[in-house]
């Protein structure tokens, strides 16, 4: 019986996934077998994976579960050459060819983890009957690669990691800096080619971040809340007339830049409606919700904080 040819496109697909399991191998630098077919095991199991133990269980894995613990314990990866091997695979893009990348912020949860450093109070929606709650654990920030179309498939590029002192601004920026280096430096992007779009949530500082990246060349682009405000110069054309002189020329107010967005929360009462004028609503006003990834606010405090019993004169306690 006669052999029958793949598709030249599988077999392409094929050879890209054996050239990068070949170098996350090589990322592994101690420990490297039994992490690898951890790694595997990971993938191939069905169902969510909810104890290190029944990783042991999977074909993919060939050893006992003392090997399991020594190579999470023991066991190295070399992060800068796992990032440079991702960023290396063919990405996806939009019809025009621009790449679209997205970062956001998924927490790890981890209320039953009191000995675990550097926790902190990440918010989540829909669990406790669909209500939004503050449980422990690591934020991570994630930056991955777009594609079009109705998918639910993105391409990973980096994730970083949040502690309490960090401003997440400043580690988004970083970040973002850093994995657009890499896909100029892997040839994704040559000059002349259509700028990086970068999409985000409405809890980004998405003037700081536009004004830090200007030097590279992306575009950033974030989702407006809305109970947030608009403001431009008013443009409202006024009638020429002859100049007067200094000595009859009246003092006149500067004119006052008009709002484009206002929600009932602006105005004295809440309950009063909008009047008509020169200031037009952004969409329907909703409750300030608190962002699922802004960790600079004040109630975002690490999870073993405690008030100081003795603040300083002056100063209230903290909260």
């Amino acid at each position: 019986m006669g052999s029958v040819q793949d598709e030249p496109g599988r077999v392409e697909a094929l050879g890209r996934l054996c050239r990068f399991r070949q170098e996350f191998h090589a990322c592994l630098t101690r420990r490297a077998d039994v992490l690898f077919e951890v790694t595997d095991a990971v993938l191939c199991t069905d169902g969510p994976v909810r104890t290190l133990v029944d990783l042991t269980l999977a074909p993919e894995h060939r050893r006992g579960h003392g090997a399991l613990y020594d190579g999470l314990n023991s066991g190295r990866l070399e992060i800068a050459r796992l990032r440079r091997a991702l960023t290396d695979l063919p990405l996806p893009a939009a019809a025009d060819g621009r790449l679209v990348l997205a970062v956001d912020v998924s927490p790890w949860l981890r209320s039953d983890a009191p000995t675990s450093a550097q926790r902190l109070f990440c918010h989540v929606h829909g669990r406790a009957k669909n209500q939004s709650q503050l449980i422990p654990g690591w934020p991570y920030s994630f930056v991955a690669a777009l594609e079009p179309g109705r998918t639910s498939w993105t391409a990973v590029l980096d994730a970083v990691r949040l502690g309490p002192a960090n401003d997440a601004t400043a580690v988004t920026a970083d970040q973002l800096r850093a994995v657009v280096g890499r896909l100029i430096a892997a040839g994704h992007w040559h000059d002349g080619d259509p700028t990086i779009l970068i999409v985000m949530d409405a809890g980004y500082d998405v003037t700081r971040l536009a004004f830090v990246l200007a030097d590279l060349p992306v575009e950033v682009v974030g989702r407006i809340r809305s109970d947030r405000v608009l403001r431009q110069p008013d443009t409202t054309p006024t009638a020429r007339h002859p100049r007067p002189s200094a000595e009859a020329r009246p003092r006149v107010r500067p004119r006052q830049a008009r709002d484009l967005a206002r929600t009932p929360a602006h105005h004295d009462h809440r309950h009063h409606p909008l009047r008509e004028g020169h200031r037009d609503q952004l969409g329907s006003a909703a409750p300030p919700a608190d962002p699922p990834h802004l960790l600079d606010r004040p109630h975002r405090r690490p999870a073993d904080h405690r008030g100081d019993p003795h603040p300083a004169a002056g100063r209230p306690p903290a909260r």
